[in-house]
């Protein structure tokens, strides 16, 4: 029996033995965890802040309702242009635009739907007849409202802290429009209104400046918001032979109006407030608008700081001129964003209070309200139909600062483009002057190349006469 075998068996086993014992002993190190990513940044909550928008958008005064919602409809795109932040959140606008129809019972249907919609705030409505209504419903449910063209002021004098307006009052407008009369040497008017909340109101207001200023009222008659036909009560003005027509109500009644009163053969002047002063009231009255005279609350577009940029804007965007009151409902929904920044909030009971406290430059004023919700010191400015255009004439009213400060910044750009044109002159002289002087020195040198020429002339002439002394010598 051999043994040798196993004994190199045991050895290498011995040998693997001591290998494998120096293996356990080298611990392999752990490699090092790769640091953990950054967690990304949790995104901002996005909110959409619904803004309410109402106004007739069928009917006679389509036009000036599509006006009014593409003044808003500007802002909101602005807003969003801006990439607001309200309350920790990315906020996206949207206009919530419903058509009440002018009509007072349709205007409170469109304010439930709207307050059942829970919008933010809301922003109009168009006619005093349809906002007043209306503005005890946005009361009730606690919902900010501003309208930018309501001027009875009965709807600010209900007591409302969620009522505002940006523009003057029929109060301000028809005291102006009486004084205005009076300085134009008007004797007796007649009044006529259209019955609504907004054409009667302004037309009383009248009365009461007209009647102040010493003109007497000959005849008072009364059509509606409907009509075109006025010949009935014309006629009976025109027996009257009153100095003036005042009219209280709006454009598709105003132009025909007119119109039927050169048909007639009436001579008194016309004379309106906000509602027949538009681009539409010409085209309804045609050539017998020429010469009459409206009132707009506030100043002229052309005379503001940002009138003429919005101007330029609107007609871009929407290839449209501004018919009435676009720029104030611009202004109007600029002033509800800007009281939900102060309250970093755009819950309606948080903003609220801020929008009382409001101090903003607008397109169309300072923007401050009174107690009531009532634009401080609103000035109105008269305007004269001619050639197809309003054309400017006065502003009367409590806009004398605003007036000064608009006729100051007026007359610092004439300075400016007198001061251009100055430069460019000047500039025109230099030009002229260095290019005389470049023609003098050419004429200089051509001057100079002749004498050098008739000078070598006469030292050549001079040379022959010496060679011929010399050769005759």
């Amino acid at each position: 029996m051999r043994f040798v075998p196993l004994k190199l068996s045991l050895s290498a086993l011995a040998v693997c033995s001591a290998f494998a014992l120096t293996a356990c002993g080298q611990k392999e190190e752990p490699k090092a965890a790769a640091p953990a990513a950054a967690p990304a940044p949790a995104a901002k909550p996005e909110i959409t802040v619904k803004i309410g928008h109402a106004a007739p958008m069928t009917g006679p005064q389509a036009h000036l309702g599509k006006d009014n919602e593409n003044g808003a409809r500007l802002a909101i795109e602005d807003l969003n242009a801006k990439g607001l932040e309200i309350g920790g959140a990315k906020v996206k606008f949207e206009l919530l635009g419903e058509d009440d129809q002018a009509d007072p019972k349709q205007g409170t249907i469109v304010a439930q739907k709207l307050i059942d919609a829970k919008v933010n705030g809301v922003i109009g409505h168009l006619n005093s007849g349809t906002t007043i209504p209306a503005s005890k419903l946005y009361a009730d449910a606690g919902i900010p409202q501003i309208s930018g063209s309501a001027t009875n002021p009965k709807y600010t004098q209900q007591g409302f802290a969620t009522a505002f307006r940006v523009m003057a009052n029929d109060v301000q407008q028809g005291k102006a429009l009486g004084e205005f009369a009076s300085k134009q040497g008007v004797k007796t008017v007649a009044i006529v209104d259209d019955r609504t909340a907004y054409g009667q109101g302004l037309a009383d207001e009248f009365r009461k400046s007209a009647e102040a200023a010493g003109l007497k009222v000959v005849a008072s008659e009364y059509t509606n918001d409907k009509a075109t036909d006025f010949k009935a009560i014309l006629t009976k003005i025109k027996s009257t032979k009153a100095d003036l027509v005042f009219y209280g109500g709006m454009d598709a009644q105003g132009g025909p109006m007119v119109k039927q009163m050169k048909e007639l053969g009436i001579k008194a002047r016309f004379l309106g407030g906000d509602g027949v002063c538009t681009p539409e009231f010409m085209k309804l009255g045609g050539d017998a608008s020429e010469g009459n005279f409206c009132s707009l609350p506030g100043m002229p577009l052309e005379k503001l700081a940002k009138g003429p940029g919005f101007k330029e804007a609107f007609s871009k965007k929407f290839n449209a001129e501004i018919q009435l009151y676009a720029p104030y409902l611009y202004d109007a929904v600029m002033v509800m964003a800007e009281a939900m920044k102060r309250a970093n909030s755009v819950e309606p009971a948080k903003y609220l209070p801020e929008v009382g406290k409001t101090k903003h430059d607008g397109v169309t004023a300072l923007i401050e309200f009174d107690e009531k919700g009532d634009l401080k010191s609103g000035a109105i400015s008269l305007y004269q139909y001619k050639g197809g255009k309003l054309d400017y004439v006065e502003t009367l009213g409590g806009g004398a600062v605003a007036t000064a400060k608009a006729e100051v910044k007026e007359a610092v750009a004439e300075v400016k483009e007198a001061a251009k044109a100055v430069g460019e002159a000047a500039k025109e002289v230099a030009k002229e002057g260095v290019k005389a002087g470049a023609e003098a020195v050419k004429a200089g040198a051509e001057a100079a190349k002749e004498g050098v020429k008739s000078g070598a002339e006469a030292v050549k002439g001079a040379a022959d006469a010496a060679k011929a002394a010399v050769d005759k010598k």
